[in-house]
């Protein structure tokens, strides 16, 4: 098999009296839960790329981290008989602003959760892994 392709994703992270919240968006293609992604672009730092997923992906702005807090794999689909492994790099970004509209609102539904909720809603076993060793103390 060929190496796994690499991606940048951002967990996009609010602080509310109830603990930490962040949020999830759907996919474009069949709906399901994650958080925004992309592929990275030369001349643009990694975490850069995530904080620019974000903002197109789910209308979020803030610091994003320097170093990824972790990664996970998950098989994407290119084209209709077309698959690839893929490591995503996730970056932090401490959310100070959510648009009400952006450039990909109409293709994605947008969801604030917990961290065990978020855990529970995405379909990628090893992203809600990542998320509940990241924020451990909010599991039941």
């Amino acid at each position: 098999m060929s190496e796994p392709l690499k991606q940048v994703a951002a967990l996009p992270v609010i602080e509310t009296s109830e603990g930490p919240k962040v949020l999830l968006i759907t996919t474009r293609g069949r709906g399901r839960w994650t958080i925004p992604r992309g592929w990275p672009k030369q001349g643009t730092v990694d975490s850069e790329m995530a904080a620019i997923e974000a903002a197109e992906e789910a209308g979020v702005a803030g610091n994003v981290d320097k170093t990824p807090i972790g990664s996970f794999t998950y098989t994407k689909r290119l084209h209709f008989y077309s698959w690839a492994k893929c490591v995503v790099d996730v970056y932090r970004l401490r959310v100070k602003t959510h648009h009400l509209d952006w450039r990909e609102k109409g293709a994605r539904k947008a969801r604030w959760a917990s961290p065990d909720e978020a855990a529970s809603l995405v379909a990628d076993t090893e992203l809600a892994s990542l998320l509940r060793s990241i924020f451990p103390s909010d599991a039941a």
